[in-house]
């Protein structure tokens, strides 16, 4: 909610410099006044997606990734669980590679997917170039299937590596 809060601050922040003093004040009272209504907008498509994804939890992971993505008004797209190798080779550049292929997260000065990419402790964590490189991870993501982009991450869990090299149905990283 800060976030948003945030934000809206930011875009009648920028109208405030064109504003008199009372259309300031009448701003800053709607914001204030569509910020519940907002987060319950912003919270809303979450139930709703917190239900499908307990219901899918129970069929196994391949039908979960074989759902194409289908944006409809008013319905939160589908959250996919990916696990594979999370590279970041450089700064700002990422990417998920599983069983499907290469799923890029962020390139620098370009697109970033949202949310918290996955924290990895020394031994989660392999080296290759200073303390950039590659580590073992689950995510669940909303994707982009055309583009192989990763859109937005609702969460990310770092696993052993031992987790991605056992796995067969992944590239060496």
């Amino acid at each position: 909610m800060a976030d948003l809060y945030e934000t809206r601050s930011a875009q009648a922040t920028s109208l405030a410099g064109r504003m008199g003093n009372g259309a300031k004040a009448v701003a800053a009272t709607l914001l204030v006044a569509l910020m519940p209504w907002a987060t319950q907008a912003l919270a809303q498509p979450q139930t709703s997606q917190t239900s499908q994804t307990s219901q899918t939890s129970q069929t196994s992971q391949t039908s979960q990734t074989s759902q194409t993505s289908h944006p409809v008004a008013g319905v939160a797209p589908p959250l996919e669980n990916r696990c594979g190798w999370f590279h970041n080779p450089t700064p700002n550049n990422a990417s998920l590679t599983d069983r499907d292929g290469e799923w890029v997260v962020s390139t620098q000065g370009g697109d970033s997917a949202e949310g918290d990419w996955p924290v990895f402790t020394d031994a989660q964590w392999k080296k290759t170039n200073g303390h950039y490189g590659y580590g073992c991870a689950c995510m669940k993501v909303v994707v982009d299937r055309s583009d192989q982009r990763v859109l937005r991450i609702a969460s990310a869990v770092a696993k052993p590596l031992k987790a991605c090299r056992e796995d067969r149905a992944l590239p060496k990283p």
